[in-house]
């Protein structure tokens, strides 16, 4: 049984990145609570035509300190429950729609700027926004810029949106009090500048 363990521990290391192992291990997993010498993380593996699942504990060793991990693991539980509770749009597309709804006629490189894209990547996006019928580009001023105006269809789905985006943030912010959430929204904003 253990040639079996240490086999396909093998195959996974040769098959994923190092991020994409500790993202599929936080996936299955119990986490640990409780104090900071607790650092075993309990992991069921699949062991495919090996008698079934094993378990396996992994000391975490510095990942739980660091803030770029912890942000991580963050980020993946979040979007998992958004991509739940908003099927068919990315948070990403949200935000989007979001800031053009708030702006309306803002030009793409604005836009590109605000969600610190490159203006080539943006173009694609948009196209792909435009395409499912939710935003349209309207000449500008001047000529050479294109403003970014939602249509009908995206102020509709964008306010259906908005009904379950607010339900998904009471969800994932439950465990906090409402001074703990700002207090992270704070902190968030301070770490991402």
């Amino acid at each position: 049984m253990r040639a079996a363990k240490r086999d396909a521990a093998a195959v996974t290391r040769q098959r994923c990145r190092p991020e994409q192992m500790l993202g599929e291990i936080h996936q299955s997993s119990v986490a640990c609570r409780g104090s900071r010498n607790r650092q075993l993380l309990e992991s069921k593996t699949d062991m495919k035509g090996r008698g079934g699942a094993a378990a396996h504990r992994l000391n975490e060793g510095l990942l739980p300190g660091l803030i770029g991990y912890r942000l991580r693991l963050a980020q993946q539980s979040v979007f998992r429950d958004f991509a739940a509770s908003v099927p068919g749009l990315s948070p990403g597309r949200v935000g989007m729609l979001l800031l053009i709804e708030a702006n309306p006629g803002v030009t793409q490189s604005r836009l590109a700027h605000a969600v610190n894209r490159d203006r080539s990547t943006m173009v694609g996006v948009l196209d792909q926004l435009e395409v499912k019928g939710l935003i349209e580009r309207r000449k500008g001023a001047d000529r050479r810029t294109n403003g970014l105006w939602l249509t009908r269809t995206g102020r509709a789905r964008l306010a259906r949106a908005k009904r379950a985006i607010a339900i998904h943030e009471r969800r994932v912010s439950a465990r906090l009090s409402s001074a703990e959430r700002a207090k992270l929204l704070d902190l968030l904003a301070r770490v991402a500048v």
